[in-house]
């Protein structure tokens, strides 16, 4: 048999209770959210600020069984030098080629033609990083 009871106190049970405790982890919530895109965001753009060297291939073509002409696009600071590492793979994935670049011009961009000496027909040209040397 089950009692019923009437008359309970105020805010003791019922809805009242989590709704403030709801409101209180909604609030804890929205500032944890945005301190987490803060620091993302912060992550982010050190990482990209740090860089003085930015790289791709606009093109690539394998001119001869042993050879690959490479078109690469180099963004940096004007007084940035560095230097880009280019690889070249058959269609087996074996790398045929490798050639590091040497980045000193004093512009803002650079686009080179760079060949690269290859053992057998290359079927790509990739472009495998930027580093920047010590002096600026």
């Amino acid at each position: 048999m089950t009692a019923v009871r009437d008359g309970l106190p105020d805010g003791r049970y019922g809805r009242s209770a989590d709704r403030h405790a709801d409101r209180k982890l909604k609030i804890i919530g929205g500032v944890l959210g945005v301190a987490l895109l803060g620091a993302v965001g912060w992550a982010g753009a050190s990482y990209i600020a740090g860089q003085d060297l930015s790289g791709r291939i606009i093109t690539w073509d394998a001119v001869s069984d042993s050879a690959v002409k490479v078109n690469l696009e180099v963004i940096k600071d004007k007084d940035a030098r560095g230097v880009c590492t280019l690889r070249s793979q058959a269609a087996d994935g074996s790398e045929v080629g490798r050639k590091d670049v040497t980045i000193d011009q004093r512009t803002d961009q650079v686009n080179t033609d760079i060949t690269i000496r290859t053992t057998k027909r290359a079927t790509n040209a990739l472009l495998v990083g930027c580093q920047a040397s010590g002096s600026h």
